[in-house]
Formats: C-alpha cells, sequence, structure tokens
C-alpha cells in the first residue's frame, strides 16, 4: 500500500471520527475543527521538563486560525454504533442491531475528501494475509480497495501500525466488534488526531519517548472539562481517554481513570463486555495481582446496590485461570441483600469456519450504565492499561433531553448489551458450555 504522504504534510481537517475497537482506530478528516483556550489536566505529564516544554525531538504543527471556528459553528454531531457480527451468529427476530461496521467504513471512506488516517494493530484484510480462502474475507478486500483508491482521489492516507505485524496469526475477518462513528464533529476529530500523532512521532527513525510531549499535543477535552454539544440535537458530553501513560500528552485523560470514572457513577446498572477480564498482570512474570477493576465492581454491587453484569469472552485461545476470578466475583452477588452481579460467558460458535485461525470470538470491549456509555480498545487487566496503546471514548446524554421517538447513546448500548446476555451464545457460570467452542466446558 502507497502511503507517500505522512501527517506531518497534511492538514489536519476533521469533521468525521471513527472508533473501531479492536485492530483499528480510523480517523476521517474532512474539516477544520477548533480547541478552547482553557482546560483541565486529564493526564499527568511524565518525567521532568524539558527547556521549552518539548521534551524531544518530536514534533508536529496543528492548524489553526479563523477556520477551524468556521467549521465549528458548523458542526452538527451525530453518533452512530456500529458492529462486526461473525458469519452464522443468529440473534433472534427483532433483535437490536448496530450499522454494519463494513458499510460504515465505506462510507467514511467514500465521504473523505483530504486525508484519512489509520491507527491499527495489525492489518489482515484478506484471505491471503493469513493463508485461507473464505467469503467472509470479502467485506475486508473491499475495503482495501476503497483505501488504494484514494490517492487516485487525491486523499493522502497515513497509515501507523505495531511493528513488527502480527498479522499472520490474527484476523478480524470472522470476530464480533463494537464501535462508533462519530459524524460531523471537528473537535473531537482533531483531538482524536492529537492521539494518532503520538503513534505517528513515535513511528519515525530514532524517535525517543518525549518527557514531557510538547504542549501542541496536549488535549483540550478530558474527563473534567468534556466537550460539551448536540448530537442529534440532543445535549451531550464527550472525551476520549487514552493508554499507557506514557503516551498521554497534558490534558489527555488516561484510559483507567475514564473506567473508573464511569464505573464509579454508576447508581442502577452497570453492564460490560469484555474479552478478557484478569485482576492481574498478563505479560509479566512473576504475575502480580491487579484488583483496581476488580474492587470498583465489587464495590458498586455491593456498596451501591449497582445491578452489575460482567460478559466475558470464552474461544479456544482463553486462559482458562480467568475463571477462578470470574467466579469470585460472581459469588458475591447475595439478591436478598441486594447485591447483584453477575457474570455470562459469550461463546461464538466455530462451525465450519475452524480454517480461519484466531477467529470466532466476542472481541468488544464496551461498558454502560445509566448514565454513560464507554467504548474501548484494552482487555481489563493491569498490562492493557499501563504498556499497551489504546482508545477510549465516554459519551454522555440525558434521557429527559432526547427527542420524542429518539434515545440515548446509553439506550442503545444497553439494548445491544441485553441482546448479547440473552442470547443462546451466553451461558452463565453455573451453566454447560455447548460444544468445543471454548477451553471452559462449565
Amino acid at each position: 500500500m502507497n502511503t507517500k504522504a505522512g501527517p506531518s504534510e497534511l492538514q489536519v481537517r476533521g469533521t468525521l471520527v471513527l472508533l473501531c475497537l479492536g485492530a483499528v482506530t480510523l480517523t476521517c478528516l474532512l474539516g477544520l475543527g477548533s480547541s478552547p483556550s482553557a482546560w483541565s489536566q486529564g493526564c499527568l505529564e511524565e518525567g521532568p521538563a524539558r527547556p521549552g516544554g518539548l521534551g524531544s525531538r518530536v514534533h508536529w504543527d496543528p492548524p489553526g486560525g479563523e477556520v477551524r471556528r468556521q467549521h465549528q459553528q458548523k458542526d452538527s454531531c451525530r453518533l452512530v454504533l456500529v458492529e462486526s457480527i461473525p458469519q452464522d451468529l443468529q440473534s433472534a427476530a427483532g433483535s437490536p442491531a448496530a450499522q454494519p461496521l463494513a458499510q460504515a467504513w465505506t462510507q467514511l471512506l467514500d465521504a473523505a475528501r483530504e486525508s484519512v488516517h489509520v491507527a491499527s494493530f495489525y492489518w489482515s484484510l484478506t484471505g491471503p494475509d493469513i493463508g485461507v480462502n473464505d467469503s467472509s474475507s470479502q467485506p475486508g478486500e473491499a475495503l482495501l480497495q476503497k483505501l488504494q483508491q484514494l490517492l487516485d482521489r487525491n486523499v493522502s492516507l497515513a497509515v501507523a501500525t505495531s511493528n513488527p505485524t502480527p498479522a499472520k496469526n490474527s484476523t478480524d475477518l470472522q470476530v464480533k466488534e463494537l464501535g462508533a462513528v462519530i459524524y460531523n464533529c471537528s473537535r473531537l476529530a482533531q483531538d482524536l488526531e492529537k492521539t494518532f500523532q503520538t503513534y505517528w512521532a513515535l513511528g519515525t527513525p530514532r524517535a525517543v519517548l518525549p518527557k514531557p510531549w510538547p504542549r501542541n499535543f496536549s488535549s483540550h477535552i478530558n474527563r473534567f472539562q468534556p466537550l460539551r454539544d448536540h448530537f442529534d440535537g440532543v445535549p451531550t458530553t464527550a472525551y476520549f481517554s487514552a493508554s499507557p501513560p506514557a503516551l498521554c500528552p497534558h490534558g489527555r485523560t488516561r484510559d483507567l481513570d475514564a473506567l473508573l470514572a464511569v464505573m464509579g457513577a454508576a447508581r442502577e446498572f452497570l453492564y460490560a463486555s469484555v474479552m478478557e477480564y484478569f485482576p492481574t498482570t498478563r505479560f509479566r512474570h512473576p504475575a502480580s495481582y491487579w484488583p483496581v477493576l476488580d474492587t470498583a465492581l465489587r464495590v458498586a454491587a455491593f456498596s451501591r446496590g449497582v445491578h452489575v453484569r460482567l460478559l466475558v469472552s470464552c474461544w479456544l485461545n482463553t486462559d482458562p485461570r480467568m475463571f477462578p476470578f470470574l467466579r469470585s466475583l460472581q459469588a458475591l452477588s447475595n439478591p436478598a441483600a441486594n447485591v447483584s452481579l453477575d457474570v455470562k460467558v459469550f461463546i461464538v460458535p466455530v462451525g465450519n469456519h475452524s480454517n480461519i485461525p484466531f477467529s470466532r470470538v466476542n472481541h468488544s470491549k464496551f461498558m454502560v450504565t445509566e448514565k454513560a456509555a464507554y467504548i474501548g480498545t484494552s482487555n481489563w487487566s493491569e498490562d492493557y492499561f499501563s504498556s499497551t496503546s489504546g482508545v477510549g471514548l465516554v459519551v454522555s446524554q440525558r434521557a429527559s433531553d432526547a427527542q420524542p421517538g429518539g434515545s440515548t447513546v446509553q439506550e442503545e448500548l444497553r439494548q445491544l448489551f441485553e441482546r448479547d446476555w440473552s442470547s443462546r451464545y451466553a451461558v452463565g457460570l453455573d451453566g454447560q458450555a455447548q460444544g468445543q467452542d471454548c477451553v471452559w466446558q462449565g
């Protein structure tokens, strides 16, 4: 794929944002956003300041000026939930559904006029990428063609990806994902662009991790001062978070802090869907206990009477050491004492798709309460927040402000969670897994 133009050569013009949970974060940039003049600190700077506040050779010139204010006035933000559903995963008739993810990608790329920036863990958009011939690769192949056609339309393309890429051992052709597209919201697009620029800056030869990051990477939108705007006419607050802390310039909310803030504010219900749940470290040996999120769930259920539901994925690559932690969580549940903490396992049947490696799994990472929706990219274990790159989105709308017949983002996400929770693919810890599609059999 030809990626001649780098982001440092491009004007940042953003009115579309796609946060695709799992492998890819895409920013389609079509109009300039502006930043407020005052902001609160959401993520502390790492390390001592250096003269001029630059910290290293890293540099990026963000856009500015009157044009941004003109585009901001034309903004009318809109958020659409999107998802990918593996083949043969059937929902009950009449079940809620989000927009198909492949359709959303196509619409975004077709709408791009100036630049597209993609941050992705890996690429495996075609069958040959992983050595298989399967019809499920058709949407990925169509998307790859769209990306290749961007330069023919004078739309610049910049891609930041992990090095080395693990594409040969990974695939998203048959993975259940959930994400969000935010349309026509230039301030959020520009803010997410700053996170992309942290990846891009560190991908240059001999790059040095800045301590602190230069000021032009700083965020003006965070949990203390979120974007306040109208999404489809509904008053809305929204902000992005990031991990690890070393990739949080001044003002950026840390991803773990965003999760804990949403959990701590819940008073009625807290529903979370994650691929993996470990109150420990995962990639350091010996492992260390890390009860931060585990404690937050227990406190919500036990101390505040919040109805907690946790939906965790299980597939053939699941570490079976996860299940004692899940049983420990559920053991706290005591309806007679108004303590409700339920856990289920979501299993995507492999069926006749066993030829596709590292697939057939619910890869979503999201959480919803009566007050906010969180959509992220991190599994729930310590390493994903301390040493792995990720992005989160927190959105909050009030039901009383929704138009007649409309619904809040929280309500839409809650309906998608309950669809999965009540489906035949979700099995309680006291149940029994069907088939051989999960390392745990109940």
